[in-house]
């Protein structure tokens, strides 16, 4: 089959960072599908122009409403920060179009003084509001929680389904030295710190993993019942800002958490503890350990020792990538040789093409991605009040 006679998704970008660059990247390895890069749309144009210079995007486009008018673009895969997420997911759907978000989904977009039941409830609103949105439309719905697609994740998910006997208890964190993106330390921009903008990865795939057990197992996915959560802002403790030099990638004037843990309860009675922070040393820390009946799996995302190297100053390895978020390149480092694909975007997008191609729901969609608004906000209400949140009132 030549590539031309290939089904074709063609997909316009909103947002020209970061995000924007690890989705055209993973694009470029999509096979089966002939994935075309049409659109790109930013706040700022001449990033917008570099962006499509560098992937070979056709159309620079003023604003968000030039990509939905566009009928050269089937999907909108919007790279913008969370508060943004519900509104341009629903007008993206209103337009016909499908819609890939990326992590978390949505959130409490406002004063940090908001009670936090209050919190919950527009959180969990907002969520409806795009995935109700999508399914009226009748276009597909991605998620794009990369952790779900982690190849170390995956093959956990495998080992542990060969076994026949359920996960028992799941411990997963993510942490690493602050953030890329200053919106992310604001409540009215973020939505929440770290137990949002981190946790939501471990949870997202804690979550996958105990559904898509129940189902091998009981013929229906395993779902929490409750939360119970703590939180802290480290970076404000006097100890923290005592300490020089500062080594942390910290935002000031934040004013949300940096630290959170949370337990989960799931229905057949086993546990999940999930941890993130923003003031971890030595680049990002993206494992989980899973304890089965019969089997015990970790996966190392990141770091792990598939390449190790050591440089007695950090000028050896001249600008020689290492890792996401490593303070130096001196002493013994893990490198990463293809973070991208460990981390699971190849086989994100691999996926979210598959499923706009060929009508299929995709591996992370809709409801994970309301489960994790649910339980995050929940955690939210627990820490602030100290006691265990009954989840099953909020999902559906």
């Amino acid at each position: 089959m030549t590539n031309q006679s290939l089904p074709a998704v063609r997909v316009g970008f909103v947002g020209a960072g970061f995000v924007a660059h690890l989705h055209a990247e993973a694009y470029r390895a999509v096979r089966g599908v002939r994935v075309e890069c049409v659109a790109v749309t930013a706040t700022r144009r001449e990033r917008a122009a570099t962006f499509a210079a560098e992937f070979g995007v056709t159309k620079i486009a003023p604003d968000l409403t030039a990509i939905l008018a566009d009928p050269d673009v089937d999907v909108v895969d919007l790279c913008v920060p969370p508060y943004l997420h519900s509104p341009m997911g629903v007008a993206a759907a209103r337009a016909g179009k499908h819609v890939i978000v990326e992590k978390p989904l949505t959130g409490f977009f406002g004063d940090v003084a908001t009670p936090r039941e209050e919190m919950l409830r527009r959180a969990l609103a907002s969520a409806d509001e795009v995935i109700d949105a999508c399914g009226r439309a009748g276009v597909r719905f991605c998620y794009a929680e990369n952790w779900v697609y982690a190849p170390a994740v995956q093959k956990a998910r495998r080992l542990l389904a060969a076994s026949g006997a359920p996960i028992l208890r799941i411990l997963g964190e993510e942490s690493h030295s602050g953030t890329h993106a200053a919106a992310n330390k604001r409540w009215e921009t973020g939505g929440g710190g770290s137990l949002l903008g981190k946790a939501c990865h471990p949870l997202g795939a804690a979550l996958y993993l105990k559904a898509d057990e129940g189902r091998c197992l009981r013929g229906t996915p395993v779902r929490p019942v409750s939360v119970m959560a703590e939180i802290a802002a480290l970076a404000d403790t006097a100890a923290f800002k005592a300490s020089s030099p500062c080594y942390m990638r910290i935002v000031e004037s934040s004013n949300v958490e940096d630290w959170g843990s949370m337990l989960i309860a799931f229905d057949d009675g086993t546990v999940a503890q999930i941890s993130a922070s923003d003031v971890v040393l030595g680049g990002v820390r993206n494992q989980m350990a899973l304890y089965g009946a019969k089997a015990v799996v970790f996966a190392n995302i990141n770091p792990n020792d598939a390449v190790q190297a050591y440089a007695p100053e950090s000028s050896v390895f001249g600008e020689e990538y290492i890792v996401e978020k490593i303070e130096t390149k001196a002493g013994w480092t893990f490198p990463q040789p293809n973070e991208d694909w460990s981390n699971g975007y190849y086989d994100e997008m691999q996926d979210f093409m598959e499923s706009i191609a060929f009508a299929r729901e995709p591996r992370s969609g809709a409801q994970l991605a309301r489960d994790v608004t649910a339980v995050i906000y929940a955690g939210y209400l627990s820490a602030a009040e100290g006691r265990r949140v009954d989840l099953r009132p909020l999902l559906k």
